[in-house]
């Protein structure tokens, strides 16, 4: 029986081991934190649930404006965080229960050699090693960094801070932003390009940072950080250059939140020779290392440090490894260019493919509607929307959608399903949209 050995247990470590085990593999899952990862512990899920307390709360607040007459006594934030805790441990021993078949090992890995791996003493041998191990918080060089929380500290509170300074204007940045806005934080958002999402499109970025001020949060770009400090009466001041303006802002708390860089951290690539940088881990198109029998994916790829995306790396991978590593040839369908982002700000933000400026140079055609002209979005009272469509001009075929309003997080899933199977703009519109619903937004666009 083929062995595998991956190291770390995040989406894209943990799902392979499961499917590996499933075809056959005898698998051994390194973990030196708790099952699911970054991901289930201390990001994206926990992230939500608090999205679902921050939203009960908003739509307590509006219920008026729907004839209904509720009152909000108040926020138990310590029942808020329990609630978030429960979700965690519930889907963590969900884990454990998929891992039956898998050989789970606790404790900090290294690599040995291009097939052994070295826990705690002990030494493990495999055909095939994937390497997972995720991604940590960045920093930003500065004074005062050591002052300043992480994601992982934000969603640890035992109250809410009365303010907050959030450096970077990123999905984690923003999510938190959004999130603690609405349990009455005061909020400042300081970030250093010249809008906020930099790596959604431009239309998006700016009206969704419209509708975001409009909610009370504040949003500094083009602010260059250049150091944090202990404010005279308490909490912390953080100053920046904005157009060569020297300026500050106070907090009770700032978050450092400029993005996260892969964890290489005790593998021992060096020692090995196997190729890495400030980026990431060099990997060919089946998520093969310069060593053959050495995968990396996920997070420590670098690229679009998301969830699913690393779940798919790992599916790429296997699917290499149980195909007998082919040298060349296409060993599944997948198309790893082609992957859908969520940002769970209120509203939500969606985008897949291509933005305008990545087109420059091509023939293109720029669709856009507005969730305004919706009828379930004014129904819902969420007209503050936007989407945009990017398609080629000579073949059709959709480059890129960009959006923000109620449900992005969905709506986007349809394009890219659409790009997938490489679908024209004709045949989009030929496609019958159950009404009233916002999935019509994409609709009235095509």
């Amino acid at each position: 029986m083929a062995r595998l050995i991956i190291i770390g247990a995040g989406p894209g470590g943990y799902e392979t081991a499961v499917e590996a085990a499933a075809k056959g593999l005898e698998v051994t899952l390194v973990t030196d934190g708790p099952l699911g990862g970054t991901c289930l512990n201390e990001g994206c899920i926990p992230t939500k649930a608090l999205c679902r307390a921050a939203a009960l709360h908003d739509d307590i607040l509006r219920a008026g404006e729907f004839g209904i007459h509720a009152s909000l006594e108040g926020v138990d934030f310590p029942a808020v965080m329990a609630s978030k805790d429960a979700v965690v441990e519930q889907l963590r021993g969900g884990i454990g229960m998929l891992l039956k078949k898998v050989c789970v090992v606790e404790g900090r890995a290294s690599l040995v050699d291009a097939h052994t791996v070295e826990v705690a003493g002990t030494r493990y041998e495999a055909d095939n090693i994937i390497l997972a191990t995720g991604s940590v918080s960045a920093s930003l060089p500065i004074e005062g960094a050591d002052l300043c929380i992480t994601s992982k500290e934000a969603l640890e509170f035992t109250s809410v801070p009365p303010t907050m300074v959030v450096i970077g204007g990123g999905v984690i940045g923003l999510e938190l932003a959004s999130i603690y806005c609405s349990f009455g934080c005061d909020i400042t958002v300081v970030e250093f390009c010249k809008n906020i999402l930099p790596r959604f499109d431009d239309d998006i970025s700016k009206r969704l940072k419209q509708s975001l001020v409009k909610r009370g949060i504040k949003i500094e770009t083009s602010a260059q950080v250049q150091a944090v400090r202990k404010a005279p009466g308490g909490g912390y001041s953080v100053s920046y250059l904005q157009k060569d303006k020297e300026c500050s802002v106070e907090g009770s708390v700032v978050l450092m939140a400029v993005g996260r860089r892969p964890n290489t951290d005790s593998l021992n690539l060096a020692d090995l020779g196997i190729e890495f940088g400030r980026r990431g881990v060099a990997v060919n198109a089946y998520m093969q290392t310069n060593v053959p029998s050495v995968y990396a994916i996920g997070d420590l790829v670098g690229g679009m440090m998301l969830a699913h995306a690393a779940t798919f790396h790992g599916k790429r991978a296997l699917n290499h490894i149980l195909a007998g590593q082919p040298s060349s040839g296409e060993v599944d369908g997948i198309d790893l260019s082609l992957v859908p982002a969520a940002v769970f700000t209120v509203p939500e933000a969606g985008c897949v493919g291509l933005t305008e400026a990545e087109c420059e140079g091509r023939e293109i055609r720029v669709l856009k509607s507005f969730f305004r002209a919706n009828g379930k979005a004014i129904a819902l009272g969420e007209p503050d929307g936007f989407c945009k469509m990017i398609v080629d001009a000579s073949t059709e075929r959709i480059l890129g959608c960009h959006m923000f309003g109620a449900e992005s997080s969905i709506l986007i899933q349809e394009v890219s399903a659409l790009m997938s199977v490489g679908a024209t703009l004709t045949q989009f519109r030929s496609i019958i949209h159950a009404h009233p619903t916002l999935s019509e937004v994409l609709q009235s666009l095509a």
